[in-house]
C-alpha cells in the first residue's frame, strides 16, 4: 500500500498491511528540535536544515530522509501564517503571534515559548471584543503556492496530508487571548464575553478553511482541530459548561468544514476526557488524538477500543510520553508498544503515534526502540 492508502484504510476501520505511523504531521505528534537533531545523528543521517515547524513548541520540521528511513505515512501542510519575527534581549527571545499574544522563551535552559501577555485580559464587554483588531485569514497572499505544495507532497511522497489549523481550538485560543484564569472564571461570571471571543475566532477559522479547502481540493483528507478539555485528573470544566458553550460551536464549525470537502476531523484534546467521548462522536469528530495513557480513565486502551472503536479512529496512544518514552529502558518501551498495538489495532481504526510531542530529553535509542517495536508488532 501507499502511505495514503494505508491511512485511509485504517480511517475506514479496515486493516491495512501495517499500522500507519505518524511523526511530525501535527503540532501534537511532533518532535522537539533537540530530540530531532539527536535522532538524525543516531540514525547516521547528515545534519538537517533545522527548520522549526512550530515556534512555540520548538518542533522540528521532519525532513524527507527521516520520513523515508522510518516509513512515516503522514505529512503536514503547515498553517498559512506569516514568518515569525523573533526579537531578543539579554534574558529571553520574544515574538507576537497573529492574535497579538506575546510569547517568550528564556535564553538560559529554555525549551519552549510561553504566553506572557494576553491582549483581551481586561475586556469586560462584547463591544470591546468587537473592537479588537482581529486577524484577516482571507488574504490571498497567505495561500500563495499552497496547491503546488500540496501536489508535490502527495505525488512525490505518497503520504497523506494532515492540514493544520490557524491556531488551537476556539476555546483554547480564547484562553490565550484572555488568560486562562479569566477564561475559566468568565465562563461562569461573564459568559457573553467568552462567547463573543470564541465566535470571532470561529469566524477566522471559517475564513481560513474556506480558502484552504478550496485551494487544496483533492489533496487534503484530514483536517486538524482541537480543544484541550482535560487535566491529568479531571475535565478542565464541568460537562455542563462544555455542553452549553463548547459543544454547539464544535458541531457548527465541523459541519461547516465537512460541507467544504469530504475530510475527516482529527480532534486533539489532552487529559482525562473519557466522559466527553460520546459528545465528540455526536459533533462529527472522526479521529481522537491522543489517548493520554497517564491521565485518569485513559489507560484502558482495550476498553476504549471496545466502547468507541466502531465510531472513532484512535491517533496517538502508542507510547506514553511523560514517563515511559523518556525514562524507561528499550525493553519496557517495546513491551508498552506491543500492548497498545494489541489493544487498538485490530479491525483498523488506529494510527500509531506517541501520546504527545517527543520532548528534548528523550534519548534517540528509545525512539528507535519504539519504532522497532512498531515494525515487529504492527503488521496485520
Amino acid at each position: 500500500m501507499t502511505s495514503r492508502e494505508r491511512v485511509l484504510t485504517a480511517l475506514n476501520h479496515q486493516e491495512p498491511d501495517r499500522v500507519p505511523f505518524d511523526l511530525g504531521s501535527t503540532g501534537v505528534t511532533g518532535i522537539h528540535i533537540i530530540a530531532y537533531q539527536r535522532l538524525r545523528k543516531y540514525l547516521g543521517l547528515p545534519e538537517g536544515t533545522n527548520k522549526i515547524y512550530d515556534p512555540i513548541q520548538q518542533l522540528a520540521l521532519v525532513e524527507e530522509d527521516v520520513v523515508q528511513r522510518l516509513g512515516i505515512d503522514t505529512r503536514p501542510i503547515t498553517r498559512r501564517l506569516p514568518p515569525t519575527s523573533i526579537t531578543e534581549d539579554s534574558n529571553s527571545f520574544s515574538f507576537y503571534d497573529d492574535w497579538y499574544v506575546q510569547w517568550q522563551m528564556p535564553k538560559d535552559s529554555g525549551f519552549y515559548f510561553d504566553a506572557v501577555s494576553f491582549p483581551l485580559q481586561y475586556a469586560e464587554t462584547v463591544e470591546e471584543v468587537e473592537k479588537f483588531s482581529w486577524p484577516n485569514f482571507d488574504e490571498p497572499e497567505r495561500y500563495k503556492g499552497l496547491r503546488e505544495e500540496l501536489k508535490a507532497i502527495v505525488e512525490q511522497t505518497g503520504c497523506i496530508v494532515v492540514a493544520q489549523d490557524i491556531c488551537p481550538g476556539f476555546s483554547e485560543t480564547a484562553a490565550r487571548l484572555l488568560g486562562m484564569e479569566k477564561f475559566l472564571t468568565d465562563l461562569i461570571l461573564n459568559p457573553k464575553v467568552i462567547c463573543a471571543v470564541m465566535d470571532k475566532i470561529i469566524e477566522n477559522k471559517k475564513q481560513y478553511w474556506q480558502r484552504m479547502l478550496t485551494e487544496g481540493k483533492g489533496y487534503i483528507d484530514i483536517v486538524q482541530q482541537g480543544e484541550d478539555l482535560g487535566t491529568q485528573e479531571s475535565l478542565l470544566m464541568s460537562p455542563e459548561l462544555y455542553r452549553k458553550y463548547i459543544k454547539p460551536r464544535q458541531k457548527e464549525l465541523y459541519a461547516f468544514i465537512k460541507k467544504l470537502a469530504p475530510v475527516k476531523i482529527f480532534f486533539h484534546s489532552c487529559g482525562a476526557i473519557r466522559e466527553l467521548i460520546p459528545d465528540f462522536i455526536e459533533v462529527g469528530i472522526d479521529i481522537l488524538n491522543p489517548i493520554q495513557l497517564s491521565a485518569a480513565g485513559m489507560n484502558d486502551t482495550a476498553g476504549l477500543k471496545k466502547e468507541f472503536g466502531k465510531y472513532l479512529t484512535f491517533w496517538g496512544g502508542g507510547i506514553e510520553t511523560q514517563r515511559i518514552l523518556p525514562y524507561a529502558n528499550p525493553q519496557t518501551i517495546k513491551y508498552e508498544v506491543r500492548r497498545r498495538i494489541e489493544d487498538l489495532a485490530p479491525g483498523g481504526g488506529f494510527i500509531f503515534a506517541t501520546v504527545h510531542n517527543i520532548q528534548p530529553e528523550v534519548p534517540p535509542e528509545n525512539i528507535v526502540a519504539m519504532w522497532e517495536a512498531l515494525q515487529e508488532y504492527g503488521r496485520y
